[in-house]
């Protein structure tokens, strides 16, 4: 069970149950499998030792928490991006099995899977898929142990240009420069690949469960000025039901493409001399004047102040603030025509940028007149728009976009208001989410990276902060190591759609530096002058991206409130286009949202088109109906239809499409 070489001094390992063993320094996750049972060691995948995924065969060097990974874990993201990650390099295996030659480079897991980029002059078809595809069930079979070794710079950059893996031997180099390791992955004797893991401790531990979805190009390093790669992508499941499923909601998934949709409903286009960016049409910009009408009476009845900051600011800010050096290759600069444009050599260039956030704005306003704790807290809102230059690969849709509207706040508050503060954003969150439509929540609870600023003391008063927000406000989370942000931990509100993908939308961060670097404070109940906490919020995340994703989500079939086009009538025959007009000025006068199809057609054609367009309501009327005063409702979705008085009707369907009040 130990490990003389690593250490013989003994740790204390706390299994999940509370339960306290103690091992030989040195053993591993694997060992402590063994030792609780045949059954657990034979399922053991990987170990979480402090909350981290590490490789099964870890040395445990002190005293840690340990609970053993295996296909029943219940962090499913974190044991399927364990399995694609294996699976990538079953994948990679593969290829250069089949294919002698190819040189490969990245391949790292995704939401849905995996992929790796290839160098190969030939290109890959799909008829190469089946055959990769039974190669990684081989390989799989094989049950080829996993092991990691780690080898100098010299010696990995030598190996890579002896093989001919030129790209990775390149790679080596820019890691050696940094002073990382340099961690090597062996399956088998015969491959190997450059990968920081963890993984899988055999290639049998994967199931047989993949599938190659498509390829496409890449360039290297994603430079366009580079070698155009050939990117594979794949999925990878726990079984075959997983994967059918997911197949499955593909195939549903792409029936609600929003961007179809938006064409169909009439709502957006796009197009190359504003790429990235949406040009709304009528209907859509309603779309999006609604949701920003509800999103603003929410905000005002939690007392929130809403501002409007520039769109152009000084590149001194983004400097002060830190954004110059982080942002700085994804944010629009603008100057005039005599402006000098190598800005390293003339720092006092007048210099502005197009926020690509809201941030060091609101500070700015913060910073207005002296503010005592009695101002505090302080939720200052924006509908904010923001540029940001994304790579024309990454676009998509609505949902991926360089211009975009955030639904952005920012809570200046005292430390001790931390936890009050979070319990009443992730209520208001909550509450917001189940008027969308959205009941299933899960929260990603990011905590300190290793590379961050602020005390020990502060990280843990800010963290616990969060955590205690969570339980107060009845949210269960899931922990992201290392993913907080260089200021603060952070919430991430992962919302997941009636076809079953999620969607990361709102966010909760906790800032102690930006108040600082902007020199922001208020006055305390002890007369002295102290730093705000400043709380990073959002819901919908963007705008854009929510009405992307609500148009997914109900397929187009928008809640009545929030359709753009809530209801048409339309008339049998032209005699009837009077009583038709009549009826639509009643539903207008009602608060609803109604047009009149008067066209020449057919009933059953206009139905068709109306349907199309995914108009809610249609209010058929014929001679009959104007006779009597009725109206026949036909609902979106079905073919049923009812005739009923029309001031009955006028109160049913004001009544449906009334705005959530909160």
């Amino acid at each position: 069970m130990s490990n003389p070489a690593i250490s013989a001094a003994e740790v204390r390992v706390t299994l999940p149950d509370g339960s306290v063993r103690t091992y030989a320094g040195g053993s591993t996750g694997a060992d402590v499998a063994a030792s609780i049972g045949a059954g657990l060691a034979k399922a053991a995948l990987a170990i979480r030792l402090d909350g981290q995924l590490k490789d099964l065969k870890t040395p445990i060097k002190s005293d840690a928490k340990l609970e053993i990974v295996t296909m029943k874990d219940k962090n499913e993201t974190e044991l399927l991006e364990l399995l694609r990650h294996d699976g990538a390099h079953v994948m990679a295996q593969a290829v250069q099995e089949l294919f002698p030659g190819t040189q490969i480079t990245f391949g790292p897991s995704t939401d849905d899977g995996f992929y790796y980029d290839f160098v190969r002059d030939e290109a890959f078809t799909p008829d190469d898929f089946t055959k990769i595809e039974q190669r990684m069930a081989e390989i799989v079979k094989r049950d080829l142990p996993i092991t990691r070794e780690e080898w100098a710079p010299e010696k990995a950059v030598e190996y890579f240009k002896s093989i001919g893996e030129t790209y990775k031997a390149e790679w080596v180099a820019e890691i050696a420069k940094r002073g990382e390791a340099i961690s090597i992955y062996r399956q088998g004797d015969s491959w190997l690949d450059l990968c920081m893991g963890p993984h899988l401790p055999s290639t049998g531990k994967l199931p047989p469960v993949f599938k190659i979805m498509k390829v496409s190009g890449a360039y290297w390093r994603g430079d366009a000025n580079n070698r155009q790669l050939q990117r594979i992508y794949a999925t990878a499941w726990r079984d075959q039901k997983e994967l059918d499923a997911y197949l499955k909601r593909l195939e549903e998934a792409e029936k609600r493409d929003h961007r179809r949709l938006g064409k169909e409903m009439g709502l957006f286009h796009q197009q190359e001399e504003a790429a990235g960016m949406v040009f709304w049409h009528p209907k859509g910009w309603t779309l999006y004047r609604t949701l920003e009408a509800y999103m603003r009476q929410r905000l005002e009845k939690a007392k929130y102040v809403e501002v409007k900051t520039p769109q152009l600011v000084d590149r001194k800010l983004w400097e002060a603030s830190g954004h110059w050096e982080k942002f700085r290759e994804s944010m629009y600069i603008a100057e005039n025509e005599e402006g000098i444009r190598d800005f390293a050599a003339n720092p006092d260039e007048r210099i502005f940028a197009l926020k690509p956030m809201n941030c060091p704005c609101h500070v700015q306003i913060f910073n207005q007149g002296l503010k005592s704790y009695r101002d505090l807290p302080l939720r200052m809102a924006e509908f904010g728009s923001c540029h940001r230059f994304e790579p024309g690969g990454a676009l998509h849709g609505i949902m991926r976009v360089r211009n975009f509207t955030q639904d952005d706040a920012h809570i200046f508050c005292t430390e001790d208001q931390i936890i009050s503060e979070s319990k009443i954003f992730c209520d208001l969150l909550q509450s917001i989410y189940k008027d969308m439509g959205f009941a299933e929540i899960k929260v990603k609870f990011s905590d300190r990276p290793a590379k961050r600023a602020g005390s020990d003391e502060t990280w843990d008063k800010a963290e616990n902060a969060l955590k205690d927000a969570c339980v107060a406000s009845g949210l269960d989370y899931t922990l992201n190591p290392g993913e907080g942000a260089f200021y603060g931990p952070k919430l991430e509100f992962v919302l997941r759609d009636t076809i079953g993908r999620d969607w990361q939308c709102g966010t909760l961060q906790v800032d102690f530096v930006l108040p600082e670097r902007l020199d922001a404070d208020y006055v305390g109940a002890d007369g002295a002058r102290h730093r705000p906490v400043m709380l990073h919020r959002a819901i919908l995340g963007s705008f854009e991206r929510f009405i992307g994703i609500l148009l997914e989500q109900y397929a187009g079939r928008l809640p009545l409130w929030m359709s753009p086009l809530q209801a048409v009538v339309a008339p049998i025959v032209s005699d009837c286009d009077s009583y038709a007009q009549q009826v639509a000025d009643q539903l207008d006068a009602a608060g609803m949202r109604v047009d009149t199809d008067l066209r020449n057609e057919k009933i059953n054609y206009k139905i068709r088109e109306l349907s199309l367009a995914k108009v809610p309501v249609i209010l058929v009327v014929g001679k009959k109906e104007a006779e009597q005063g009725t109206v026949t409702l036909r609902r979106l979705g079905t073919e049923q239809q009812e005739t009923i008085a029309l001031a009955d009707a006028i109160a049913r369907l004001s009544a449906e499409a009334r705005m959530p009040q909160g």
